[in-house]
Parts: C-alpha cells; sequence; structure tokens
C-alpha cells in the first residue's frame, strides 16, 4: 500500500529537489551513498544508546534519498541496471543498521533478551523476503504478489515507533511501549509476508514446470 501511494506522493513532492540537485553536477549514485552512510550513522550511533528521538530524526533526513536517487535518474534519462542494483544492495545495508541498531539497545543497555531475538528476526525476516523476489525474479518469476509487509511499511512502523519512543526521554510517560509492540508487528508481518513470497513462488513455478510440458520442442501446443 505504501509502495503504491506513498512512494507516488513523495516522488511528486521530492521531484524539484532531485531537479536541484542535477543543475548542481550531483549524481544518482552520490545521493544513494550518502543517503545509506546517513541512515547507518544515525542507527549505530543513536540507537545503542537509547537515544530513538534523535536517531529516527537523522534517519528520516537521510531515508528519502531512496526516492530522489531514482528520481535524478529518470529525469537524467539514466536508469540504469547499475543503478537499481547499487540502491536494491544499500537498501539491504540501511535496514541491517536500523535494526542492528536496536538489537545492540536491547542486547546492551536495553537489558531485554526476548526483545533483542525479536528485533534480529525482524532484520533476517527482511532480507529473506527481498531475497525470495530477487530470486524468484532471476529465474524467469514473476512473483507476482504483494506482500502484508514490505519495506515500506517495515520502515514506516518501526521508524515511527522509535521517534515517539524517544520522546519517553523527554518526559512522555509509557511511550516507550510503542517500540516492542511495533517490533513484534514488524517480525510477525514479515513472516507473514515471506509465506506468501514463497507459496507464489512455488505456484508460478509449477505453472511454468507444466506449460514448458504442454509445449513440444516445435512450439506448437499438443
Amino acid at each position: 500500500m505504501l509502495n503504491k501511494y506513498a512512494r507516488a506522493f513523495f516522488t511528486r513532492v521530492l521531484t524539484p529537489f532531485a531537479a536541484l540537485l542535477i543543475r548542481l553536477g550531483v549524481s544518482p549514485d552520490v545521493v544513494t551513498l550518502t543517503g545509506t552512510a546517513g541512515v547507518c550513522a544515525g542507527a549505530l550511533v543513536f540507537y545503542p544508546r537509547g537515544e530513538f528521538f534523535w536517531g529516527t530524526v537523522v534517519i528520516t533526513l537521510f531515508v528519502f534519498s531512496d526516492l530522489v536517487d531514482g528520481n535524478m535518474a529518470r529525469q537524467l534519462g539514466r536508469s540504469s541496471r547499475w543503478g537499481a542494483f547499487l540502491d536494491s544492495t544499500l537498501d539491504r545495508v540501511a535496514d541491517g543498521a536500523i535494526f542492528g541498531g536496536l538489537a545492540l539497545w536491547y542486547a546492551g543497555r536495553g537489558d531485554d533478551n526476548v526483545l533483542c531475538a525479536v528485533t534480529i528476526f525482524c532484520l533476517a525476516s527482511g532480507q529473506v523476503v527481498s531475497y525470495t523476489k530477487a530470486r524468484g525474479e532471476s529465474i524467469g518469476l514473476p512473483v507476482n504478489v504483494n506482500g502484508l509487509v514490505e519495506r515500506a511499511e517495515r520502515l514506516v512502523i518501526s521508524l515511527v515507533a522509535c521517534g515517539f519512543s524517544g520522546l519517553h526521554a523527554f518526559g512522555v510517560p509509557h511511550i516507550d511501549i510503542l517500540l516492542p509492540i511495533a517490533l513484534w508487528i514488524v517480525a510477525v508481518g514479515s513472516a507473514v509476508t515471506l509465506v506468501q513470497r514463497v507459496v507464489t513462488v512455488r505456484r508460478e513455478a509449477a505453472e511454468a514446470e507444466a506449460e514448458e510440458r504442454t509445449v513440444p520442442q516445435g512450439g506448437e501446443t499438443r
């Protein structure tokens, strides 16, 4: 849902900014690398110390680079396989930093092994969800499924919860409970999404193999 609607909205909003960067001579790859570095810094510097509000502010400032670089590439007419590969690869790095930073908090001063394990599951399941689609497409399948919790949903749920939970440090009582709730939602949603994609790939693979068996070498249907 977020990929369909929110991405389109923010793409329109960020188009003038992307055009400005182009006029300044900034390349899309530089934006991709800078955005990923900023997200990693915000997550790994602030989150392990429990500074969720400021960490989320920093991450949010950089996370929109994921939309800006693609917008710039389209304006320049430079959409390429390399750009898509770099963007997708660094998305995984950024996701790993966000959930890794939270896991470090719960393994350290947060002192909660259960939530540490849940956070690690969020990290791992998110990576596998992305892998299932990429792997399915690499063997020629469309993987035509909209999962319950995809990357956009994982980021929004986690970052919004982190930001509001960080208000606990400013005296807002009990709001820190939002982060554990969000992590459980992301964990369960990611597991459901993984099952959805595996089932879809299995069905599409069976359909493709059945079609291949019914088409003879000459190309005509029996």
